[in-house]
């Protein structure tokens, strides 16, 4: 697919045969790959719509506690995660339960770039393009990836690889296009519920890799054995 924000992803249900050809580059548009792609994606973020209150404050509690067992988690510096949209994991829990030595952050978007900016709860925020909140700060207060030691980022479908899919837009892997060929820090995690897991996700050239994911039941990562 030609867009950023993650490859064409292949459900369960498909045969390896079939997911095999399509990595290798046989689908072309209009053709079952692409069309399938399109209505998992779509079908993926109304589950994630449709979960009932109460799984989500479990789903909640207990995905903050994965995160916070990380065996990378920083002891210091800046940490990002989101403001939950469209039916995504909430990470509430998860910033409450860190550290003072640990500052929170939110994403913000300044003109075609990802970046970052301290946010408590009661902070001013503004809304951005796509009607998201994010802090109320001065473009010269902002935080650059780079300047980050962890950030937690929203999808709407990963695989036990740690690949993700995107809204589409691109910002993640814009924003963090230096850790295709760098080592972290910034160790960079997908948050999703386990109903969000696909068999795979076919890897497009401009994609960062996620070096964990966390769902409210598991935690997947890149490098098994990371310290």
């Amino acid at each position: 697919m030609h867009r950023h924000g993650g490859g064409r992803i292949f459900p369960r249900h498909h045969t390896r045969e079939w997911m095999g050809g399509a990595r290798r580059g046989t689908a072309v548009d209009g053709d079952p790959v692409r069309r399938d792609a399109r209505a998992l994606r779509q079908a993926l973020r109304q589950q994630r719509r449709d979960t009932p209150a109460s799984e989500r404050i479990a789903a909640a509690e207990a995905i903050a506690q994965r995160l916070l067992a990380l065996p990378f988690t920083p002891e210091h510096g800046h940490v990002a995660g989101y403001w939950s949209m469209d039916g995504e994991i909430s990470l509430h829990a998860w910033q409450l339960r860190l550290p003072s030595s640990l500052i929170y952050c939110l994403p913000v978007l300044d003109g075609d770039r990802l970046r970052f900016a301290p946010w408590r709860p009661g902070g001013a925020l503004v809304s951005n393009r796509y009607g998201i909140p994010e802090p109320d700060v001065s473009p010269a207060d902002l935080l650059d990836g780079t300047d980050m030691a962890l950030v937690i980022a929203p999808l709407v479908a990963f695989d036990a690889g740690c690949r993700r899919l995107g809204m589409g837009a691109g910002w993640y892997d814009r924003g963090f296009a230096f850790r295709r060929d760098r080592a972290a820090p910034p160790w960079l995690v997908g948050a999703a519920f386990a109903s969000q897991q696909v068999e795979a996700i076919a890897a497009e050239p401009w994609d960062v890799p996620m070096d964990a994911v966390c769902t409210e039941r598991d935690t997947f990562l890149a490098t098994p054995d990371v310290e």
